[in-house]
């Protein structure tokens, strides 16, 4: 003969906020964690972990579009000639570092120097 369970109670539908959802994939970044203790540990499902996780994921990589602004300044202009092509420069900041790129600059030692500067 088979066997019925009879849930008599409310369902067991649970709402995590959004500070208990921080703690806990806080918890499972930790050295060493094992994502599926700290799902037991917090009475929650780890595949419901495993996708706030790739939540979390997919809108920090929406954020970061790949892009950054770009101002664009008059150069000032040159008394002794009309034409300052020589000392055109590009300049690339990013959060810690400055780079300076001159205008006869050979393309692979601006790429070099970009590539440097990736996180």
């Amino acid at each position: 003969m088979g066997r019925i369970t009879v849930i008599s109670g409310a369902e067991r539908r649970r709402r995590w906020s959004d500070e208990d959802r921080a703690r806990i994939l806080a918890a499972i970044s930790e050295p060493g964690a094992v994502i599926a203790e700290v799902a037991r540990r917090e009475d929650v499902c780890a595949s419901l972990v495993f996708k706030w996780r790739r939540e979390m994921r997919e809108a920090v990589e929406a954020d970061a579009s790949g892009f950054a602004p770009v101002v664009i300044e008059p150069a000032p202009a040159s008394p002794c000639s009309s034409s300052n092509l020589g000392s055109a420069v590009i300049e690339v900041e990013l959060k810690d570092a400055r780079v300076r790129i001159h205008a006869g600059a050979p393309t692979s030692a601006i790429a070099a120097a970009l590539k440097a500067l990736r996180p």
